[in-house]
């Protein structure tokens, strides 16, 4: 019996709950296996064969190839651990969430800066103001 997810109506938003850890277990796991020297060269040297030995979906696999991270987060990805490949690629958490929002490293830095992301929109849906 599913439980019932009161907060999966928030748009935009995936959380990131026991169904999602159990569907990213893998795909955590590799990104974690970054934190050694040796897996991080191996992994640069040859992404597809590295990632071939993880038992993750090809999605996963092609999200992570992609370096689409918000893919990787439907996937049931973590953000921090996902953050391992933005350190094996030399990227800051800031230029990462940038990507994620579609706005430059800067034009990300100067919004959160100023307040962060408007409400507007974000909202739960149904959710009165």
């Amino acid at each position: 019996m599913a439980l019932d997810k009161p907060y999966t109506d928030i748009p935009g938003t995936t959380i990131f709950d026991a169904e999602q850890s159990r569907r990213g277990y893998h795909l955590n796991q590799f990104c974690m296996s970054l934190m050694k020297p040796e897996n991080r060269a191996r992994f640069k040297a040859n992404e597809r064969a590295y990632l071939d030995a993880w038992p993750m979906s090809e999605a996963q696999k092609q999200a992570v190839l992609e370096r689409d991270l918000n893919r990787c987060i439907s996937l049931g990805g973590n953000i921090y651990f996902l953050a391992k490949i933005g350190a094996t690629d030399g990227k800051s958490f800031q230029q990462m969430a940038g990507s994620m929002t579609g706005l430059s490293e800067e034009a990300y830095r100067d919004m959160m800066v100023n307040g962060g992301r408007s409400i507007e929109g974000n909202r739960r849906i149904g959710e009165k103001r």
